[in-house]
């Protein structure tokens, strides 16, 4: 699917116009042709950046594929650049994975960290500051206690069918014996007679479901009021501890315990380093040795100064014992902050509890005034059937025999019998979905699980990343190191020779390839290719032709498409070629004023 791109007014671009095709696409031009510009404006659609041309009000880039077009405005306010429209990547979650893992030219924050070895924990991780994960799990969890509630309550319905089928039956019968009955005892009553009749058995069936439906009431008054009593005294019985100062030590103590594992790391690695060279008597190989009768002498490697290996192995064996020493305080330190994080746990749950008493409590107040209403208005329906039954009664005192009371025990049951039979269809759909609901509770759970782990999940996965890119690309590239890897804070560190290296001492061309390394490791963890089908690559003169072949051919498996800017002495890719021939570019036109 190929992409039309125009721009106007974008960085160093007046105007342009290009189509891009799936796989490699290489800007091949000298400086100043507008290269880099080009790529600024494939970011502007993607809404990652607004690179207005200097001394332009309006700038535009638009974008057209298969099945949309996207144009995006920047406009200068005040000195300030905005831009409107809606560009590819709506989510900012989705235009930082692309600004930090895809769009890799030589303002990515990735290349400029490994070039200046600098930290890169920050930079790897920062997508999960816009996940909100703490806020998902929260309601995630509110999801499955629903859930929870909802089995709870399907697992009581299951377990109660039988006596519900056994209501049903029992019921059934019993009307079924009240018709029998009054089918003999049906006399050649009045018509009047009848309607007295039937009219009085109505008013007593009526009265009968009434008083059932008081009992209910004054049963469930009797039970709200009691949950609301203990949920109250509950409430009251509740502390919740301030944690405020708790989470502030908690930051401090965790930023004082990183700085004393990497110092104790930084020490260990000089200990290791020079107790073998001690231990496998190889001083000579960085210092000339003097072997005199009573002991060998030498100048130290590190200040010059004569010493001997007695003097070095007391200066080894307090160097190691700083290193206890560090790894004791960093015990302590670890102890403190579990600690503080149970403190603020215990806190956090107290809270929670609190939250949910009130939630609680509100629901049973508003439960017991809705029951105490019916039940008022229930007892005033009960008082007024009565009294209807009591003037009736004066009017039909002869008729009231048995056939009465069966008309009126037949209706009474035939209400029972419906409401049982509604009850056990409920309590039958309710108890189908158990299944449903166990799936949707562990599915939550596990969800749930994988979003308290995704910190270190992600961490893990860029790590692995990182190496297998690394071997990968090791296997391709001659380099002046053997290989290279992220430690569990992101420590790039580069072995060379079998020892560690500083990435100083690497050729820039070096440093670079880790850069890129290091940005796939994120787009991989991070599945970006899967939210963004470009990448970007520019400002390649670090590396070598040859070597930037090698880099494109590996990156083009990686995403539908690539754009890179290239040199005309560069070799000829297996790309797409873009041009800029007929673009209006600002350096161009500054070449014609001055001609």
């Amino acid at each position: 699917m190929s992409w039309h791109l125009s721009l106007e007014n974008i960085a160093g671009i007046q105007s342009a116009a290009a189509t891009l095709e799936p796989g490699v696409n290489a800007v091949r031009a000298s400086n100043w042709q507008g290269k880099s510009s080009f790529l600024a404006g494939i970011e502007t659609v993607f809404g990652t950046a607004t690179p207005l041309t200097e001394g332009r009000e309006t700038g535009r880039a638009t974008i057209e594929t298969d099945d949309r077009a996207v144009a995006v405005e920047l406009d200068r306010t005040d000195g300030v650049v905005r831009s409107t429209g809606e560009p590819l990547l709506a989510d900012e979650y989705d235009r930082v994975c692309a600004a930090l893992f895809a769009f890799l030219g030589e303002d990515n924050e990735i290349r400029q960290a490994v070039q200046q070895g600098e930290d890169l924990e920050a930079l790897l991780t920062r997508p999960l500051d816009f996940e909100d994960i703490e806020s998902r799990i929260a309601s995630l969890r509110r999801e499955r206690d629903r859930i929870e509630r909802e089995l709870e309550a399907a697992t009581t319905a299951a377990d109660r069918l039988p006596q519900r089928q056994e209501r049903v039956t029992s019921l059934e019968s019993e009307l079924d014996e009240l018709r029998a009955e009054r089918s003999t005892l049906d006399t050649d009553e009045t018509a009047a007679e009848e309607t007295q009749r039937e009219a009085l058995s109505d008013l007593q069936a009526e009265r009968d479901r009434v008083t059932t439906r008081i009992e209910r009431l004054e049963s469930t008054v009797d039970r709200v009021q009691n949950r609301l009593t203990d949920r109250r005294h509950d409430l009251e019985e509740l502390t919740v501890p301030d944690h405020d100062d708790v989470t502030a030590e908690l930051e401090s103590l965790r930023d004082d315990l990183r700085e004393i594992e990497r110092d104790r790391e930084l020490l260990q690695s000089v200990f290791e380093a020079n107790r073998r060279i001690v231990d496998e008597e190889r001083t000579e190989l960085l210092t000339e040795v003097s072997h005199d009768m009573l002991s060998d002498t030498l100048a130290c490697w590190v200040c010059g100064q004569e010493a001997t290996r007695d003097t070095i192995e007391v200066q080894l064996d307090a160097l190691d014992s700083r290193i206890s020493e560090l790894g004791a305080t960093a015990r302590a330190q670890r102890e403190r902050v579990d600690t503080l994080e149970a403190k603020r746990d215990e806190a956090t749950q107290a809270e929670r509890r609190t939250a949910d008493l009130e939630s609680e409590i509100a629901d049973l107040e508003a439960k017991l005034a809705e029951t105490e209403q019916s039940l008022a208005e229930s007892r005033e329906k009960r008082e007024d059937l009565t009294a209807r039954i009591d003037d009736l009664d004066e009017d039909v005192a002869a008729t009231k025999d048995r056939l009465t009371e069966l008309e009126s025990e037949i209706k009474y049951t035939e209400a029972e019998l419906a409401d049982a039979r509604e009850e056990l269809t409920k309590a039958e759909q309710q108890a189908d979905r158990r299944e449903p609901l166990r799936e949707d509770y562990e599915s939550l759970s596990a969800e749930i699980t994988e979003l308290r782990d995704r910190k270190e999940t992600v961490k893990r996965r860029t790590r692995e990343a990182f190496s297998a890119a690394m071997d990968d690309l090791l296997e391709r590239f001659e380099t002046g190191f053997e290989t290279a890897r992220l430690t569990p804070t992101f420590e790039l560190v580069v072995a060379r020779e079998g020892r560690q290296a500083p990435l100083d001492a690497l050729s820039e061309g070096e440093r670079e390839l880790l850069g890129f390394v290091a940005a796939l490791a994120g787009h991989e963890a991070f599945d970006v290719g899967e939210r963004v089908p470009v990448m970007l690559l520019d400002e390649l003169g670090g590396l070598a032709s040859d070597n930037l072949e090698v880099l494109v051919a590996y990156l083009a498996d990686r995403t539908p498409y690539l754009v890179l800017t290239a040199y005309p002495e560069h070799a000829d890719f297996d790309a797409n070629e873009l041009s800029p021939t007929d673009w209006q570019v600002i350096s161009r036109d500054a070449d014609l004023r001055a001609s």
